[in-house]
């Protein structure tokens, strides 16, 4: 038997690998192999077919191991790496209080820096796409699009469009360059962003949507996602926010709404009937306390949602398990729902439900001939997943980060064994060290709950 190196998988020409399994939109198949070349699956069948198809090419097995998507992480913030550990134990609506002032003083450096960090830790995870929301880092996003590339993840990259306070007049000039700056890039997507609803004009609000509809992009907004938010808005309009973007003609399948927790039955038929998508974020609905959104019924009524970390952590198995978990806890208890979608939707949603929602269902998401050689090997032969009765829950409950043996993007090789190709992972983990305490140390981050040993000390003197 063939031992598998990292030398057998790089490739400068096509090549062709033969895994245990893949796992094909409808399922996982033994016996399929694919051929990869310019960046793209060239082929995908039957081993022997394609071995005969192509004699010219060295078949390279991949005893053990599934060969899947890539995970796409529907709704990320790379530039706020330096302060994931900041949010833990704080209330909800925290962006102003901590991400506001963090990535306010961040400059070039430890902007790129935080970004790439945070790819790093995205590609260990199985993400092979990500979509940043936008940065309020006073930078140019170059520098995230930078980060994004030297990492070698692909990265659907929103500027922020804000307006409603500053009353910016350039603001659609600088959104129609930024869509236009990077076209045709291999790995970075362009994306227009607004923080929340109310950030925007209503005026911002339309013309976004205009344009990202035209250039095949996507607007990403943060949406009933908190409690406080509808309120403002049901204030100030007399809707919530979904509706009110739905009275300006903003919904639609060029909308990309972050969160979505608090929908009414109302606001779940206009997210199907306008073909709007949703990133479902489920460890952030957690870890800051928000409402689970109706993932199911989502996927029952035919709305399109991808799952997204919103920058909790970077570990696309948790991040399924997770999306499960919780529908289970919120919804599926109360009815008896012991299937909860199965395994197979989460993986949807994680993989190719995901590529659709941030605009690049045509690019990546599936193991598919013609589309972008986004994918994993997984090593299958842990004790985990051996003795395997259904593959799709398997890698629900029992996959890990761990068992990713290496990481491909747009054909090449990204990561092998939890180590980058090309650049030091290491290196780039002590230098954030150092920058995270210097920004973190200068920026006004104001935290009400205390650190965990605080928080024992004080227990234990009650």
């Amino acid at each position: 038997m063939t031992r598998l190196s990292r030398e057998l998988l790089n490739h400068s020409g096509p090549f062709l690998l033969v895994p245990d399994a893949v796992l094909l939109p409808e399922g996982p198949a033994e016996g399929h192999a694919v051929v990869v070349g310019d960046g793209s699956f060239r082929a995908v069948g039957p081993a022997g077919q394609l071995m005969r198809d192509h004699p010219h090419l060295d078949p390279v097995p991949l005893p053990g191991h599934l060969l899947m998507p890539g995970f796409v992480d529907s709704h990320h913030h790379l530039t706020q790496s330096f302060g994931s550990a900041l949010a833990f134990g704080e209330p909800s609506e925290i962006f102003r209080r901590v991400w506001v002032p963090l990535e306010g003083a961040l400059d070039e450096e430890s902007a790129y820096v935080a970004a790439k960090l945070a790819a790093f830790e995205a590609l260990r995870g199985g993400f092979t796409t990500v979509a940043d929301a936008g940065t309020r880092a006073g930078v140019d996003v170059e520098v995230v699009a930078s980060a994004a590339r030297d990492a070698g993840i692909r990265c659907v990259l929103g500027l922020v469009c804000n307006d409603a306070e500053s009353g910016d007049p350039s603001v659609l000039e600088r959104a129609a360059k930024h869509l236009a700056r990077y076209a045709g890039d291999p790995l970075v997507h362009p994306s227009l962003a607004v923080s929340v609803p109310e950030a925007a004009t209503e005026r911002t609000l339309r013309n976004t949507a205009r344009l990202a509809a035209e250039a095949g992009a996507v607007v990403q907004i943060h949406l009933n996602e908190h409690l406080a938010g509808v309120e403002r808005s049901l204030v100030r309009h007399g809707l919530r926010p979904l509706e009110h973007l739905h009275r300006i003609g903003a919904l639609g399948p060029q909308l990309l709404a972050a969160h979505a927790t608090l929908l009414t039955p109302r606001e779940l038929t206009l997210l199907a009937e306008t073909g709007t998508s949703v990133s479902y974020n489920p460890v952030a609905s957690a870890w800051k306390g928000n409402a689970v959104a109706p993932a199911t019924a989502m996927a029952e009524r035919g709305v399109r949602f991808g799952l997204g970390t919103d920058g909790t952590r970077g570990d696309g198995f948790r991040l399924a398990e997770a999306a499960e978990f919780a529908q289970r806890l919120a919804y599926g208890l109360a009815s008896g729902d012991s299937s909860c979608g199965a395994g197979w939707t989460w993986l949807e949603h994680a993989t190719s439900g995901g590529a659709d929602a941030v605009g690049l269902g045509a690019r990546t998401g599936a193991v598919a001939e013609g589309l972008a050689a986004d994918f994993l090997l997984v090593d299958i032969a842990t004790p985990e997943l051996a003795l395997s009765w259904d593959l799709p829950w398997e890698l629900v409950r029992r996959g890990n980060r761990d068992q990713i043996t290496a990481v491909f993007v747009d054909g090449r090789m990204r990561l092998w064994r939890g180590r980058p190709e090309g650049w030091d992972g290491p290196a780039l983990v002590q230098q954030a060290v150092g920058l995270a305490r210097a920004t973190v140390g200068r920026a006004a981050i104001t935290r009400v709950h205390p650190t965990s040993t605080q928080a024992r000390g004080r227990s234990a003197a009650r």
